[in-house]
């Protein structure tokens, strides 16, 4: 395999000059990503059966293949193994199947008494998150949603037998439907841990090695990561760019946030709400979080968090996820060169059993954009390989490794461009070498 990874760092380097990709600098610059993102991606896919004549079919590939045929490849190869990933937390959290039906079969008990916590139904019944979580979140979603119905007893309000009975719960009203299935009783670090037994790898948030009193926290990868291998979500909210004045500090942004960052298409993430995670698969109410609230300017039309401008943000989604540290990934030092790369994964919005392990809600809602439903909400559409149909999908990102990583800390590059904001412990880095 160290064979076939050299020829691929020579192929990087020849394609790197190549006249097809030297346009507009920005463009220049996703271009040339998405190449080197279709090597490695690619060498992953090949495994640890690759021959030599399957790492020259890539490269020649690479040479050959028009930016949206490596585009599409480079999707395929990351869905792969965001599905893989999806696959392995369903293992850890999910009830048996022979469980999951005893309980769809047991008798509904609908007017047993209710349990410690009437938000239940946010957490699938997971105590750990129970205890935690307040009356608040119940609050926001009926000031919302104007109301919610337990679909069992068809009640205008919360049916706490339906809720104690059930091993999923459904808050349901013309414009908003989700189910929490119950999960199984499991800290996040044991999750983590798990996952590492069965991927190979996981991460974990600690003070970082580089040395900078600025440094903080770092992102470190445990175990053992191959060359393209999809190594963290960036999680948090997703605005499209008609939504940029809703986020804390506008124009501004940055001045009090260091957990923000921007696709090539202008979608920003803002992973400040989401923290350290959480230790529930729940309902996620991002506006609850300890971080101060994302408020307008005062020459601005509407209000900050009232519900009239934020539209589709509630989502059930899987604290406890392992990889979705991505904000706590660092730039290197002096000296030091990244080991990742950002990637914009389009998360296709009909693979259902897998949007709790996608860690992203998005901002915004169709009126107020003008658009369609399929093209709000940091939505887009795209087109499946394999019927050429348009889907929906949500505008995310991954951090994908640009070499093998083994018990270290994860190392982004930057890429800060305005210089008059530049920080003192950021370094350019030379990305021809």
């Amino acid at each position: 395999m160290a064979f076939l990874f050299h020829k691929f760092q020579e192929g990087v380097k020849i394609l790197a000059k190549s006249p097809t990709f030297a346009r507009e600098s920005r463009l220049l610059q996703f271009e040339a990503d998405i190449n080197l993102l279709f090597l490695y991606t690619s060498y992953n896919r090949l495994g640890r059966n690759a021959e030599e004549a399957d790492a020259e079919e890539i490269i020649d590939m690479a040479n050959k293949a028009s930016l949206d045929d490596q585009q599409k490849q480079v999707h395929e190869n990351v869905h792969s193994q965001v599905t893989n990933f999806c696959s392995y937390m369903d293992e850890i959290l999910l009830l048996d199947q022979k469980v999951k039906d005893n309980q769809a079969t047991s008798p509904a008990t609908p007017h047993s008494p209710p349990r410690s916590s009437d938000l239940g139904l946010a957490v699938g019944g997971n105590s750990l998150a129970q205890d935690r979580i307040g009356n608040n979140i119940k609050s926001r979603i009926m000031r919302l949603f104007g109301g919610w119905f337990c679909i069992y007893c068809i009640s205008s309000v919360l049916c706490s037998g339906f809720i104690a009975a059930s091993p999923w719960f459904l808050i349901t009203d013309k414009n908003f439907s989700t189910a929490v299935p119950e999960t199984k009783t499991v800290h996040r670090i044991e999750v983590s841990q798990r996952l590492k037994d069965l991927m190979g790898y996981t991460l974990e948030v600690k003070p970082s090695q580089i040395p900078h009193e600025d440094a903080g926290k770092g992102l470190f990868l445990q175990g053992e990561a191959n060359i393209g291998s999809v190594i963290a979500f960036y999680p948090g909210v997703v605005y499209p760019p008609a939504y940029y004045r809703y986020i804390l500090g506008y124009p501004r942004v940055d001045a009090q946030n260091s957990h923000l960052i921007t696709r090539y298409d202008g979608t920003m993430i803002n992973a400040q709400p989401w923290g350290a995670g959480g230790e529930s698969r729940e309902i996620w109410d991002w506006t609850s979080s300890p971080e101060p609230k994302h408020t307008m300017q005062a020459d601005e039309k509407g209000s900050d968090l009232d519900g009239t401008h934020v539209g589709g943000n509630l989502e059930v989604l899987e604290r406890r996820n392992p990889l979705a540290f991505a904000h706590f990934a660092n730039h290197p030092a002096k000296g030091m060169v990244p080991n990742v790369m950002i990637y914009p994964y389009d998360f296709p919005l009909l693979e259902k059993d897998m949007r709790p392990y996608i860690p992203n809600v998005p901002f915004g809602n169709d009126e107020e954009t003008g658009t369609s439903k399929l093209g709000s909400f940091g939505l887009k559409t795209w087109k499946s390989n394999n019927n050429e149909s348009k889907v929906p999908v949500l505008k995310t990102l991954v951090l994908v490794a640009t070499r093998a990583i083994c018990d270290e800390e994860v190392m982004l590059n930057y890429r800060l461009s305005n210089s008059e904001h530049i920080p003192s412990w950021y370094t350019p880095v030379d990305e021809e070498n």
